[in-house]
């Protein structure tokens, strides 16, 4: 179900790992970003925009992960736009002759079978260079691109809400995954966290890909805190995050993740 945080944008969160799609209203239709995980849930993000008599006008994936490049048949063909790096990186991995096999492996056990790794699964098409704003008929939305988490990684702002789609950044869940197979993955993440400063320091609303939405200090707050982990995990200090020391019920498994990533990060500065 969609819920509506401002005049014309919606959310619909998943029931697997609290993924986040993201519904921005625009003259012609709706502009839909990181479309859903399940058919399922696509199918209900579609009845919604059925009842609300809104067509989908424009996709976008933030990056090419599995659970942001899906798409559902009742969505249309409206474009759908990555940033060339995002776009590069799923051609390249489309090409695989066992690419359903390998994305299928990476799937989270409650939701394997349910998730259409089809003709549809990662058909995004790269953004001209330069592109400044998503081209589209709708309120003006700002493409903010970075190499934090992935390659090709890009949030998005919208300006008149003043809501920024982080992607997989800004979790109140989930801490910071770097790109670690980049040459320099600290400092990617660290120009990330600055960009999204300069370009929507006066963000209302964050979206990130999982968790909850945040919402006037909580904007300063979640970047604040992912700066202190990547910075922590550069210098090899402890760190008290929260999402580590005390996480949200079925969030544990994260704590995993923390070890496996700090020691990655700690054997790749050697």
């Amino acid at each position: 179900m969609l819920t509506q945080i401002t005049k014309n944008v919606w959310v619909h969160e998943s029931s697997c790992m609290q993924s986040n799609a993201t519904v921005v209203k625009g003259e012609d239709g709706v502009l839909l970003v990181d479309a859903g995980l399940t058919s399922d849930e696509m199918a209900s993000i579609a009845d919604d925009l059925s009842k609300m008599e809104l067509p989908v006008a424009l996709g976008f994936s933030t990056h090419p992960h599995w659970d942001h490049v899906l798409w559902h048949p009742r969505f249309g063909n409206a474009p759908r736009y990555g940033t060339a790096a995002a776009a590069a990186h799923m051609q390249a991995s489309l090409s695989n002759p066992n690419w359903q096999e390998e994305e299928a492996a990476d799937l989270p056990e409650e939701v394997a079978g349910q998730v259409p790794l089809d003709g549809l699964f990662g058909k995004i098409t790269a953004l001209p260079a330069g592109t400044a704003h998503l081209p589209w008929n709708g309120p003006k939305v700002r493409v903010i691109e970075h190499s934090g988490h992935a390659p090709g990684h890009a949030a998005l702002f919208v300006e008149e809400s003043k809501v920024l789609i982080a992607g997989d950044m800004l979790s109140d869940v989930f801490i910071p995954m770097l790109n670690v197979a980049a040459p320099d993955p600290v400092n990617d993440y660290l120009a990330a966290l600055d960009l999204f400063e300069r370009m929507a320091g006066d963000a209302e609303f964050v979206i990130p890909g999982h968790g909850s939405v945040g919402q006037g200090s909580q904007v300063r707050k979640r970047i604040e805190q992912d700066r202190s982990y990547v910075t922590a995990l550069r210098d090899g200090t402890p760190t008290s995050d929260p999402r580590i020391t005390s996480p949200k019920n079925g969030w544990e498994w994260v704590a995993g993740i923390h070890d496996w990533q700090a020691q990655t990060i700690t054997q790749k500065q050697q």
